[in-house]
């Protein structure tokens, strides 16, 4: 096994108190700018803009033909979200490996989110039948979110001790939510008057699609002026091993360290499975609700941004159970939630706004907590000196296996036709995840990875 690098800081946290809570306060603000795409983006404009352009694209039968391939029009979003996921895998292990080397996450979390930042700006020129140019600019977008939050989250363990992750975490996620839906009431107010604005219905959506891109990139520059990046101290003869050459060969050098901790792979596994299934709810929501249940544009919105106010004060109530019951049980009744979630959207009657409203209200006083608690529980698991590595795995369990609930979802609808059967595909994610979570014994998990365990976990 090859030598790693170790932080200068003993814990790898800031010295004094102060430098901590101004670095923590900076932090959250990445949490407030990327929101924004996952929020207007993901979850509310594209997907129903996405197929209506790939829609005008399509032959009589409905199908688009990308690289002579026949694709249904309304499977095109899905599988876009699969595809980014798949070139964040390709991408997150050299940032990984690269900022865990040479002690310079700041510099790459950069360049990731302006490129995300301005791939979505791009999206004020799709319109017509462009859908190529659609689906590439998704790609570049997605991809570079991921890449970006796994030097993110990485900092965590370095910002805040192990007594207030969940809490750290959990403000990250409600400012996040917070932007989300402040920027959510103003494409609203556009979408819904953009008669009275003097702009067409699908300007207006492009807009907010790329309104989204600017606030990404405006509010980027508060955690890249507060967070500092952490003196790496490296063993004798491995000063070349930070370059990106070396990316792939370190995510093997981490997988075989992570061998050492099978329960922090454990942890891994369940954590891959259950967020599959939220990750995939989360993109494909808006598609459900317009093309299977009937609903506008506006109900959506509106439905989205329930969902937003609602997982603020989720984020932070889960948060405060945590101190309570721990994280994993908090979790584990979060996924148990999720299930009765699906079981009830797949009977929702289609044309029925308040059905559609008292889901999305479920959802967000869940979707914030079981994703800030899951990201605070893992900061405990990981090795010191090994944090933007882990936390690249991490990511790739968080998104770089999650195109396959969207994979599964666009088979579903491409065979059956009936976005209800697709829907209904993704309760088995939450019921295996759930299972596999509650066998991690996580006080010994986080001993075992040499961390002091908190009196509650």
């Amino acid at each position: 096994m090859r030598g790693r690098g170790v932080t200068a800081d003993t814990a790898g946290l800031t010295g004094d108190e102060t430098g901590r809570i101004r670095e923590q306060r900076g932090w959250y603000f990445y949490d407030f700018a990327c929101s924004v795409y996952s929020t207007s983006v993901v979850t509310v404009f594209l997907g129903p803009y996405l197929t209506s352009v790939a829609k005008a694209a399509a032959d009589a039968d409905g199908f688009v033909h990308p690289l002579g391939i026949p694709v249904r029009a309304g499977s095109v979003f899905a599988y876009s979200v699969s595809v980014s996921i798949v070139l964040a895998v390709l991408l997150m292990p050299l940032a990984g490996a690269a900022a865990d080397r040479t002690g310079r996450k700041k510099p790459l979390l950069a360049v990731a989110a302006y490129v995300g930042a301005g791939a979505t700006a791009g999206m004020f020129f799709l319109d017509g039948d462009r859908y190529v140019l659609g689906v590439v600019l998704l790609i570049v977008a997605n991809a570079s979110l991921s890449v970006s939050m796994a030097l993110y989250n990485a900092y965590l363990p370095q910002i805040a001790t192990p007594e207030e992750r969940d809490a750290v975490s959990s403000r990250g996620w409600a400012f996040g939510y917070t932007s989300g839906a402040f920027v959510l009431v103003l494409n609203l107010i556009l979408y819904t008057g953009h008669e009275s604005f003097g702009v067409s219905e699908s300007m207006a959506v492009r807009i907010c699609l790329a309104s989204a891109g600017v606030w990404w990139g405006a509010f980027t520059l508060v955690p890249l002026s507060r967070l500092r990046d952490r003196r790496v101290v490296r063993d004798a003869g491995k000063a070349g091993e930070g370059s990106v050459g070396t990316g792939w060969r370190q995510l093997m050098a981490t997988l075989r360290d992570m061998r050492r901790h099978p329960l922090t792979l454990s942890f891994l596994l369940a954590y891959l499975i259950y967020n599959d299934g939220v990750q995939t709810v989360i993109s494909q929501a808006s598609i459900y609700g317009s093309e299977e249940l009937g609903l506008d544009q506006t109900t959506l919105i509106t439905a989205v941004l329930l969902v937003q106010i609602l997982a603020v004060v989720g984020a932070l109530g889960m948060g405060r159970l945590a101190r309570t019951h721990g994280a994993k049980r908090t979790i584990l009744a979060s996924l148990a939630v999720w299930t009765a979630i699906l079981g009830a959207g797949y009977f929702l009657p289609a044309g029925a706004p308040v059905w559609f409203f008292a889901l999305a209200a479920a959802i967000g006083m869940v979707l914030g907590g079981s994703q800030a608690l899951s990201r605070s529980l893992f900061s405990h698991l990981v090795p010191r000196g090994k944090e933007a590595e882990y936390f690249a795995a991490y990511e790739m369990s968080d998104r770089g296996l999650s195109w396959l609930g969207p994979l599964v979802f666009g088979l579903a609808y491409q065979v059956t036709g009936s976005y209800r059967d697709a829907i209904l595909s993704l309760v088995v994610f939450f019921v295996i995840g759930f299972a596999l979570l509650a066998r991690v014994p996580v006080r010994r998990a986080v001993a075992e990875a040499g961390n002091p365990v908190p009196e509650r976990i």
